[in-house]
């Protein structure tokens, strides 16, 4: 029922907009309307015009995303694993995290040259932290009880860490993953703009540069898009590593 009065709640919105937009007489280059943001969004489609750049930011989506969370989640479990390591090694990446990602997008360039290479490390940068912090304070709450039965049961330390630690801990590094997800689009669309001749973040300076508003509205509903299937997969993911766990914790 709540899906039925949020996509009612949706069509109204737009309906409303529409008529606003049809009454005011404004400008598609100021405000267009939905049907107009539609055609244009039809037109690109069935043209193949969007198809290269969407390919490309999801390309580089998927890629800093991959890169970022996976040194995230074993930088995680490395500082979670030693204090002297989370001592030395976190003013370093929190510092790096405060730094604004856009502002480090022209250095980027110089190292890495205009293209995917510079909008992957901005991705990887921004999708890091999430993962990595939530690795890491997941790690350091689990059960004392049960980390004391380990111990006297003989565990070695990476025993704990593989059967205790890590299953325990994926609700919250499950959590961190989605965060992570969201963020690696933004660093992806935000590295375009900067040095990306191609992909759905250049897409949207260029519509601006031609002052196409339609097609600038129509570039955002494609990010939105994607965002949300990204965002559903994560939690795909997410049901598959946790249904084990949600089991033994009914079985508890």
């Amino acid at each position: 029922m709540s899906r039925v009065i949020s996509l009612l709640l949706l069509l109204g919105l737009l309906l409303g907009w529409e008529m606003a937009s049809q009454a005011s007489r404004l400008s598609a280059l100021v405000l267009p309307a939905p049907s107009v943001i539609g055609l244009t969004l039809w037109h690109g489609i069935l043209s193949g015009y969007f198809w290269p750049h969407l390919v490309h930011t999801g390309t580089e989506l998927f890629l800093g995303l991959t890169l970022g969370g996976l040194f995230g989640f074993f930088s995680g479990i490395a500082m979670g694993e030693s204090e002297f390591l989370r001592r030395v090694l976190f003013p370093y990446v929190v510092t790096s995290q405060v730094v604004p990602k856009l502002a480090l997008a022209p250095l980027f360039i110089v190292w890495f040259g205009f293209g995917m290479t510079s909008t992957v490390v901005i991705t990887a940068l921004i999708c890091f932290f999430p993962l990595m912090e939530n690795t890491v304070t997941s790690l350091q709450q689990v059960d004392l009880q049960k980390l004391e039965l380990f111990r006297m049961l003989g565990a070695t330390r990476l025993q704990t860490l593989l059967r205790l630690k890590i299953p325990a801990g994926l609700p919250g590094i499950m959590a961190g993953l989605r965060v992570a997800v969201v963020l690696a689009l933004v660093g992806a669309v935000v590295g375009e703009f900067i040095g990306g001749s191609k992909g759905l973040g250049a897409l949207i300076i260029a519509s601006q540069g031609m002052m196409d508003t339609p097609l600038m509205f129509a570039v955002l509903l494609i990010i939105t898009l994607l965002g949300l299937l990204v965002y559903q997969m994560a939690i795909a993911v997410e049901r598959f590593f946790l249904s084990p766990h949600l089991k033994n914790r009914e079985k508890e």
